[in-house]
């Protein structure tokens, strides 16, 4: 027996200086002899699982690590052993959870922190990566004022994290860290431009920092230029071939940019190597769906429950093409694990949108729009939306935009058809009809009005003073020529060969004074819905990014009444400009109101502009597989089977005078 304890620890100091060294061979060796003699040893199984996984032997390191983690788990380096080794299988679920125990147990794992990125990241977990590299760079104890931005920004801080990170970088200017972080900052605050520009000069000073390179792309996909955004992916994945992140990235690229023929055998590959994973399959769902997929969609979506029930973001999808129906079975597993979720996330509002819908769809409106509330309860604490700020922006517009601005000045182009308004109001079904028009086509929801608006602001911080739509006076004609200008370079990354294009975005209603200055040609069609319905549309709907004023009935309705006032402050100063469709009137006489709506893009009349449903192409939004049917009219009145409820909606809508008060 003392020969053996005496064998035994010879090997363990041969297996710790094998570790020591790298030496994987001469580890497994070594544990092996060992576990000859003392099968149960944890010391060693522990080793040579590490061992194995080191050497590339992950299937045979599994159940060693595995059976680490069950013996001690409260071993943080256990955790974060298995989680690489899953990884390295491609069980992304398996190894997420696996790191956020490590780093649970020990937040102090630098390299745990490193590769849950990298996982997050996989997954499409944008606000978790970022988590994760603020704590990979909070473990190497950076500057104590640097670390303090790190901490308001995670705190959801970032007006004053950036003032923070700005006096850094005036002093270091050289830390690509904090850097990135501006960048960072920038991103969330839409300062895209300069975040672009900080990234850059991040990438100048540290060409391997794949981190930056990763959010540059992020970046450049985001003003939409997808060919530079592909390029550094292509990099990426050159440098880093086994980072699976970098794959999934660059199909959700692909998807963005349309070219799904691309996008779809990308995520097929990532697929391989991470097989089952919830947050890959539901992308993939995305991408499937916006191709005109909705079959193949449903499909990806429910092997995402099938991997994860709790995937709150795959419920959500199915429930948001509209056209599928959930099984009773099906919703009790949406209220039971709706019901386990203790803590606010992302999982537990889709989650709840997703029951909301399959409740409204069973007919029990109670605990359907409970199921709303909720939701739309937990994303309200995660907006930072301020009504009165929106409030402002209306007044500041009325206040400073008069006919005096249009001139006939700008590029004079007649391209553009904007559809602006409220979401869920009716857009997508005007786009269709026009998209069916053999001279038009659709493009997206194109944020490049707000990005210009953005730059001829100068506003690049939240306590700087605003000057739009002010600014706009200021524009001569050259630069409002040049500015039309761009707006159609960049738009042209989307358009086909189409004589004329529809931008849809809802929220452009707000630029409608720089639309008109910049393009005084550009053709805008109000899209509106009945107060009650539209707002409450709104209020049930999960947006993927944007439109924060959809998650409180009060804020819903006092966007609303500002938007009333802004199109009516356009219509005054442009009479004849806007034409405003209700989409209950394109219900009750379709011809007639494709009729007036061609008209009024100096189109000819088509037979297939009545026959929009049969138009196969991408479309991005809610209404994805509505549009592809004959006109929806199941939505007219479903508000009223919520009524009891919308009071607060009335009430503020009776109070801006948009709806008038029942007589006593």
């Amino acid at each position: 027996m003392d020969a053996n304890n005496a064998l035994l620890d010879k090997l363990l100091e041969a297996a710790r200086q094998g570790t020591r060294n790298n030496e994987p061979a001469s580890v497994i060796e070594a544990c092996e002899r060992a576990l000859e003699i003392a099968p149960g040893d944890t010391r060693f199984i522990f080793m040579y699982g590490v061992a194995l996984r080191r050497s590339g032997d992950f299937e045979k390191a599994g159940p060693l690590l595995q059976t680490i983690v069950d013996a001690a788990p409260d071993l943080a380096t256990a955790h974060q052993e298995f989680g690489l080794n899953c990884l390295s299988l491609g069980r992304l679920h398996d190894a997420r959870q696996s790191l956020e125990k490590a780093v649970e147990l020990e937040p102090g794992l630098s390299a745990a922190w490193q590769t849950l990125y990298d996982v997050r990241a996989a997954e499409g977990d944008d606000f978790g990566a970022a988590e994760a590299y603020r704590n990979s760079l909070g473990t190497t104890e950076p500057d104590p004022a640097l670390q303090k931005a790190l901490d308001l920004f995670a705190a959801g801080r970032v007006g004053i994290a950036e003032g923070i990170c700005r006096e850094y970088l005036r002093q270091r200017p050289m830390d690509v860290n904090a850097i990135r972080l501006l960048a960072e900052i920038g991103t969330k605050l839409g300062i895209v431009d300069e975040a672009t520009s900080l990234l850059e000069r991040c990438l100048e000073l540290a060409p391997d920092f794949h981190i930056a390179r990763s959010n540059y792309a992020t970046a450049l996909g985001k003003q939409q230029r997808f060919a530079e955004a592909l390029e550094q992916m292509g990099q990426l994945e050159r440098d880093r071939p086994d980072n699976i992140s970098h794959k999934v990235q660059t199909a959700a690229l692909l998807s963005m940019a349309g070219r799904f023929d691309e996008a779809h055998p990308k995520f097929r590959d990532v697929l391989k190597l991470a097989p089952g994973n919830a947050r890959i399959l539901t992308n993939y769902g995305h991408s499937l769906r916006y191709g005109g997929k909705g079959a193949e969609a449903t499909d990806a979506y429910l092997q995402a429950i099938d991997a994860d029930p709790e995937a709150g973001e795959a419920w959500w999808s199915l429930a948001n093409l509209k056209t599928f129906r959930f099984s009773a079975e099906q919703i009790e597993t949406m209220r039971a694990r709706l019901a386990k979720l203790s803590k606010d996330s992302a999982d537990k509002f889709h989650l709840a949108f997703a029951l909301g819908k399959a409740l409204e769809d069973s007919e029990a409106y109670d605990d359907s729009f409970e199921a709303y509330a909720t939701g739309n309860e937990i994303k309200r604490r995660f907006s930072a939306y301020d009504r009165e700020d929106n409030s402002a922006r209306v007044d500041a517009a009325i206040e400073q935009c008069g006919s005096e601005l249009f001139d006939g000045g700008g590029h004079p182009s007649d391209e553009p058809i904007f559809i602006v308004g409220l979401p869920r109001a009716g857009s997508t079904l005007l786009e269709q009809i026009l998209a069916s028009h053999s001279e038009v086509e659709a493009t997206a929801e194109l944020p490049f009005i707000g990005q210009i608006a953005a730059e001829i602001s100068g506003k690049r911080k939240r306590s700087d003073e605003r000057r739009y739509p002010d600014v706009i006076r200021e524009l001569s004609a050259e630069r409002r020529e040049a500015l039309g200008q761009q707006y159609l370079d960049r738009a042209a990354v989307y358009r086909t060969g189409g004589s004329r294009f529809i931008d849809k975005l809802p929220n452009n209603f707000l630029h409608v004074a720089l639309i008109k200055s910049i393009l005084p040609n550009a053709t805008i069609i109000d899209a509106r819905r009945e107060p009650m319905a539209a707002c409450f549309a709104n209020f049930k709907q999960l947006f993927a990014q944007g439109q924060e004023f959809t998650y409180s009935l009060e804020d819903i309705g006092h966007y609303y009444a500002d938007y009333l006032r802004l199109i009516a402050h356009w219509n005054s100063i442009l009479p004849g400009g806007i034409l405003t469709v209700q989409y209950e009137d394109v219900v009750d006489d379709l011809e007639k109101q494709v009729e007036t709506l061609l008209a009024h893009c100096a189109l000819g009349f088509e037979e297939a502009c009545i026959r929009y449903y049969e138009k196969d192409r991408a479309v991005r939004t809610a209404s994805s597989e509505q549009v592809r049917q004959p006109i929806y009219r199941d939505a007219l009145t479903l508000w009223k089977r919520y009524e009891e409820h919308l009071q607060p909606l009335r009430s503020v809508l009776e109070g801006r005078g948009v709806l008038q008060a029942p007589s006593s």
